[in-house]
């Protein structure tokens, strides 16, 4: 039994999309709970789609993202590529050479021809087929000419392209989502495998590379199944093995269309800027068409990689649920360690110093009610400002200005003989301020509004024990008092 072999292989042109980078979950799952390698290619044959500077950002993106590789290309010190691995280069437009050698085997064993039709008489051609309501494609002019005339125009510098020679019959195979396929051979074209630029087409490069990366599962979307028949026809035409295909369904917006930009945020980098944990981001990724427990929401990878199943990933598109996104990043929001958190919060506002204890602390309790990192430092600001309300706001809907005054005169003098590691523990505080309460036969609202409002200058806020722990002794008493100025 070969070695799985698994590979990522997009195209740099622009960020990752979070359907790549479920693809590349999914490779990265399948290969190390198999003991195998993932392999991580640029496919850059389509140089009008070429977007300088995107492979970097591709091989940025799969590091902070966690998804590690065995081969690929990969960024030295200097952030130019370099590469790692046995094979290489892992870039294709290093490859043309190969790509040729193997569109002029596929025209010697009589699998391809040369075409020389020009681009105006491919598109009259199109035309006309459309017109006619038949199928678009290639009406093999240049087939009939005899091998003599092919190489008499090529040799004289005639401009052509190599084209696949697609044989009578059908294609089967098995793929591991879908099940069975298969494809009448009239319906498929003679795709182009090499253009007149010596650039190979992707059906062309993918199965050369695939063969000799020796790439033994091939996990993609599902728009490539349509070409699948072609490369399968090129595996045969070359002698060569094809490996095992699991197409992956789309990603969706809510109305079932196909996941787009017009919609939403499609770039992983678009999600991390809005404060997305890269955890959390995979964890609900992954889960988009698969889920390993029906009672099962959050995973770490180690659990995705063990239970990973390609036969059960979902033939339907999976909708793309931005508030379940906010529940998981949520979740991760409040389960990360708080230096790690802090570090993570630091890129969004530069200027909040999380040496200060105070800001750790507040850290520790705005976490409980944010979705992303982006939204933290304004929940933080306010810890570290002067106070400016509305004196009026102290007092409780039910009660009076004067009593409001009353209670947070008490309210400081029973504080002020607490022990100070009572203010170390949330839970402490809260104890100790519900039994001053219940000795006294005070109204809970009458003590707790003012408290509240004098810690945080906000109508809504974390709960006055919370904002007690974060603060500490000596600056709830000092804000406690200074807002009792404020009333009398």
């Amino acid at each position: 039994m070969k070695p799985v072999r698994t590979r990522f292989a997009p195209s740099p042109t622009g960020y990752l999309h979070i359907g790549g980078l479920r693809t590349a979950l999914y490779a990265y799952f399948f290969a190390r709970q198999h003991q195998g390698s993932l392999v991580f290619r640029i496919e850059d044959t389509d140089r009008e789609r070429y977007i300088p500077g995107a492979t970097e950002a591709l091989i940025r993106t799969l590091d902070v993202m966690g998804i590690s590789y065995d081969e690929g290309p990969v960024l030295d010190d200097k952030g130019d590529i370099a590469e790692k691995g046995s094979f290489g280069p892992y870039i294709q437009s290093k490859r043309l050479d190969t790509y040729k050698q193997w569109a002029e085997e596929l025209l010697r064993v009589g699998s391809a021809y040369r075409c020389f039709c020009s681009a105006e008489r491919l598109e009259t051609m199109r035309r006309e087929q459309t017109l006619a309501k038949r199928m678009t494609k290639y009406d093999r002019t240049c087939l009939h000419l005899s091998k003599e005339e092919s190489d008499r125009r090529a040799g004289a510098g005639e401009s052509y392209v190599i084209r696949l020679l697609v044989p009578d019959g059908e294609t089967i195979f098995e793929d591991v989502v879908y099940g069975a396929m298969k494809f009448p051979n009239a319906d498929v074209d003679d795709q182009v495998l090499l253009k007149s630029d010596g650039f190979p087409t992707y059906h062309l490069a993918v199965v050369v590379d695939d063969h000799f990366m020796e790439i033994s599962h091939v996990l993609r979307g599902e728009d490539w199944i349509s070409s699948t028949p072609k490369q399968i026809m090129l595996y045969a035409a070359l002698g060569w093995e094809a490996p095992t295909f699991a197409h992956l369904p789309n990603l969706l917006n809510a109305d079932r269309t196909k996941l787009s930009k017009r919609q939403g945020d499609v770039a992983v980098e678009d999600y991390l800027k809005r404060g997305y944990l890269p955890a959390a981001l995979n964890n609900f990724v992954a889960t988009l068409g698969f889920n390993p427990k029906s009672d099962q929401e959050i995973y770490s990878t180690e659990e995705l990689t063990a239970l990973f199943d390609l036969s059960r990933v979902n033939r339907a598109g999976a909708v793309v649920n931005y508030e379940k996104l906010d529940w998981v990043n949520a979740h991760y929001l409040r389960h990360l360690n708080i230096e790690e958190l802090a570090r993570a919060v630091h890129p969004f506002s530069e200027t909040l110093d999380f040496q200060n204890p105070v800001l750790l602390r507040a850290l520790t309790v705005e976490r409980e009610r944010a979705t992303t990192l982006a939204e933290l430092p304004g929940r933080l600001g306010p810890y570290l400002e002067p106070l400016d309300y509305d004196p009026g706001l102290l007092v409780w809907r039910k009660s009076t200005r004067e009593d409001a005054v009353a209670q947070l005169g008490r309210l400081v003098e029973h504080l002020s003989t607490v022990a100070d590691e009572i203010f170390s523990e949330v839970l402490a505080l809260e104890n100790n301020v519900q039994t001053y309460l219940a000795a006294n036969q005070l109204d809970r609202g009458g003590v707790l509004w003012p408290m509240r409002v004098a810690l945080s200058g906000k109508a809504q806020s974390p709960s006055p024990y919370e904002l007690a722990w974060v603060f500490g002794k000596l600056e709830t008493l000092y804000r406690l008092e200074e807002a009792r100025k404020r009333l009398a």
